[in-house]
This record gives structure tokens, sequence and C-alpha cells, in this order.
């Protein structure tokens, strides 16, 4: 059982919902990393289904990203060596997952949010959607796999700009890069991420899953040269005055100063 995120069954396909109850954007706080940490480790022994949805539900994000409450209890080296072990183990779960999962994205995906939609196989967003990874923003260096998934969609130059500045990915963006399948009103993404997830699982699925494996054995190379090294300059980032300061500016809505500690 997970207390943010709910599975359905749907013939061939299993709907995967976040839903943190106390959290309009679906804000990834301890709770909401260990369930997702859960879901991917689960789904990559699920030999019952063909296809999944992964969706925010109704909220209005797919996931905002780190919650801003849960930062200061990460300012502890037990804390942190604990959370660069679970996301790591998380993400290559996520690619280790052989079914095709479907990203309904009916609002932003931020951060690890972010990196999670990329990492899945298709993405589905709304026209008011976006893609953003703001770890350096708030003085983090960008880990969460987003160092490895970001040059491989769009380029080392196009993802230093949105790494390095925080800039968004639009919907429109996404669709003309090939980053989204397809974008749509904000009502119409899960039902349009059932119909390609509909699709997939009437594919044969033996050959899906060999071909979505083999596909991603490109994605765990690029992991194998960014994840440990990005991580590693990550946990200190969380102890820096400048984490703190962009936390902090953020909250009281003022310009921060950094200074490079």
């Amino acid at each position: 059982m997970m207390d943010t995120i709910r599975l359905e069954r749907s013939g061939h396909l299993l709907i995967a919902t976040i839903d943190r109850p106390d959290s309009a954007v679906n804000a990834v706080n301890a709770q909401l990393h260990d369930d997702l940490a859960e879901l991917f480790h689960g789904l990559k022994q699920r030999a019952d289904v063909r296809a999944i949805v992964l969706t925010g539900g109704e909220k209005r994000a797919f996931s905002a990203g780190g919650d801003f409450d849960w930062f200061p209890q990460l300012r502890r080296f037990e804390a942190l060596d604990s959370l660069r072990r679970s996301a790591k183990q998380m993400i290559w779960d996520l690619l280790d997952v052989e079914v095709p999962i479907v990203a309904a994205l009916t609002g932003s995906a931020a951060g690890l949010g972010a990196s999670v939609a990329l990492l899945c196989d298709v993405i589905v967003m709304s026209e008011r959607a976006v893609i953003i990874d703001p770890h350096v923003n708030v003085g983090l260096v960008a880990g969460d796999g987003g160092t490895a998934v970001w040059p491989l969609l769009l380029g080392p130059l196009a993802a230093k700009r949105h790494l390095l500045l925080g800039d968004p990915l639009t919907a429109s963006e996404a669709l003309r890069l090939g980053v989204a399948a397809e974008v749509c009103p904000p009502e119409a993404v899960n039902e349009r991420a059932i119909v390609w997830a509909t699709r997939l699982a009437a594919q044969p699925p033996l050959a899906v899953r060999g071909t979505k494996l083999a596909i991603n054995a490109h994605l765990k190379r690029a992991l194998l040269d960014s994840f440990d090294l990005s991580t590693a300059l990550e946990v200190p980032c969380f102890l820096s005055h400048d984490h703190a300061e962009a936390v902090d500016a953020i909250q009281q809505r003022r310009t921060p100063e950094f200074e490079g500690r």
C-alpha cells in the first residue's frame, strides 16, 4: 500500500495516479519519494499488464518537484546518504520496467517529476504544462538523472540552457522536438494517454518489451557516466549557504544573494 500513489487495473493497462493528499501540486516529500521508489520497484516485476499510464490525476501538477518543507530535514549527512541511495535505485528501477509507460502531464513536471516523465516512454502533455528542472535555481546540482536525459533528448547546449537557468520546456516546444507525443487540452490528457497506452498494449508484448529494454540501454549508459557524479556533487549543495539562501528567498519572495559557499 502506498499513501501517495493509487493503482487501478483496466484490462491490459495499469493506471498509476500520483496523489499526495496534502499537496495540490504533488510536491515530493519523504513519503512521495519513498512511494515512487516502491512504485517502480513493483512495476518492474509486473508481468500481468502490457502498458502503464503514470498521471498526476486532477492535481495542478504532475509533480512540482521537491517540497520546500522537506529540504531542512535533508541538511544531515545520514538523511542525504539515504536519499542518494534511494534516488539511484528508483531511477534504475524505472528504466528496468519492461512494459511501456505513458506519462500524462496534466500540469507541470518539475525536478524529480521532470526526470521521471522524461524517462518514461511516451509523454502526453497539457497545452499549459511545462517540463522544468529548477535544481540549480535552488542551489543544487541537477541530480535525479537530469544531467543524463536532458542532453540525450535536446543536445548538450540546449540541455545546459534548461538546466543551468531553469528555463521551462513548453508543451509546444516539447512537441516540436519530439519529446511529447501529443499536446492537448488539460481535460483530455488522461484520456489521450490511455489511448496511447492502449495502442502500445495491442502490440506484440515480447517485441515491445525487448525493444524498450534495448533502447533503455542507451539511457543506462548515459546514467553510468553522469548519475553518481551529479548526485555526489549535489549532496554537499544541500549543506551550502546558497541552497538555504535560495529557499529562503523564494519563500520570502525576494531576490537571492548567492556567495558560492
